[in-house]
């Protein structure tokens, strides 16, 4: 049995759809579209925003007049921390669904933890190791070995939430990344046995992850498809775009480059990525371009077709 499937995914830094032509035990990505709007920043007093109920609604709409003109056998629509973390999370769910006619599912927080560990181990052949997704209003840790779960938790802080939070210009100033950074040390201080899993190398996925090895590859002239940064030089790569000093041509055009749309939210998300490593004992990260899309996928949808 095979399908064409969709799947929305409405997250806190964009909006994205994606289309795979799925069999029985494999999954082939067709097409992926995406809105980078912010969710996140429509946060207000911890509730989601009218304004942004309404962008959403419009682009769920874009996507779900797009799919018309294709043969989709099924589609779902997800969403994650901030719809999920919100106060009236449930109303403003409940105000897209009705406007849309899609029905949107939750991911909690554990759900989103349990999703990337398992789309990241559909693609790889180790066993054991350390997870870490950076979202704009969330970060997922997974701690594994012998292709199982041992821990993980979802921490309520990602690249753009931890910006909205201390940010006051388009680059953060050295007060503010120093701000952030003490913020991002006081939320991992909070979680509980933390430092018992420590590893040597942290697999990035998500996002933030991809637009920052991007970035450094620019940076530090490695090639283009490489997948490995050194945590050491994170922390450099922080200092080289604050907006104490003004911008480069060279950097100007490195940062619009490798970043275009997380240009905003690229120094939180390392200053999470630099803390964390620095908590775990990590000296290196790997990307993984896998994430909770094909978790849901591989969990809910490929067993259908067995």
């Amino acid at each position: 049995m095979e399908m064409l499937y969709a799947i929305i995914d409405i997250g806190s830094s964009s909006i994205r759809l994606a289309v795979y032509h799925l069999e029985k035990d494999s999954m082939d990505l067709l097409l992926k579209k995406k809105h980078a709007i912010g969710l996140a920043g429509f946060i207000n007093n911890d509730c989601m925003t009218q304004a942004g109920i309404d962008k959403t609604v419009e682009i769920v709409k874009d996507f779900k007049d797009f799919l018309a003109n294709f043969p989709i056998t099924s589609m779902d629509a997800i969403t994650t921390a901030a719809l999920r973390n919100c106060r009236n999370s449930r109303k403003a769910v409940s105000e897209i669904e009705e406007r849309t006619g899609i029905s949107l599912r939750v991911i909690s927080g554990d759900e989103e933890a349990t999703f990337d560990f398992i789309g990241a181990a559909h693609n790889r052949k180790d066993g054991s190791g350390l997870l870490v997704d950076i979202g704009g209003g969330s970060t997922e840790i997974v701690s594994f070995e012998n292709r199982e779960i041992r821990f993980k938790i979802s921490v309520p802080m990602g690249a753009l939430s931890l910006r909205t939070s201390f940010v006051h210009g388009f680059l953060p100033s050295a007060k503010e990344c120093r701000a952030m950074k003490q913020e991002a040390e006081k939320r991992f201080d909070q979680v509980k046995d933390l430092q018992q899993h420590c590893a040597p190398a942290i697999i990035g996925m998500g996002g933030t992850f991809k637009s920052a090895c991007a970035l450094y590859n620019r940076l530090y002239h490695c090639d283009r498809y490489n997948t490995r940064m050194d945590v050491l030089k994170i922390e450099q790569m922080i200092s080289e775009f604050q907006r104490d000093f003004p911008l480069t041509e060279e950097k100007t055009i490195m940062l619009m480059k490798a970043v275009p749309d997380r240009m905003h939210t690229i120094i939180s998300g390392l200053i999470i990525a630099d803390v964390l490593a620095s908590r775990l004992g990590s000296s290196r990260i790997s990307y993984s371009d896998t994430g909770v899309r094909e978790g849901f996928i591989c969990s809910e949808i490929l067993p259908l077709l067995k």
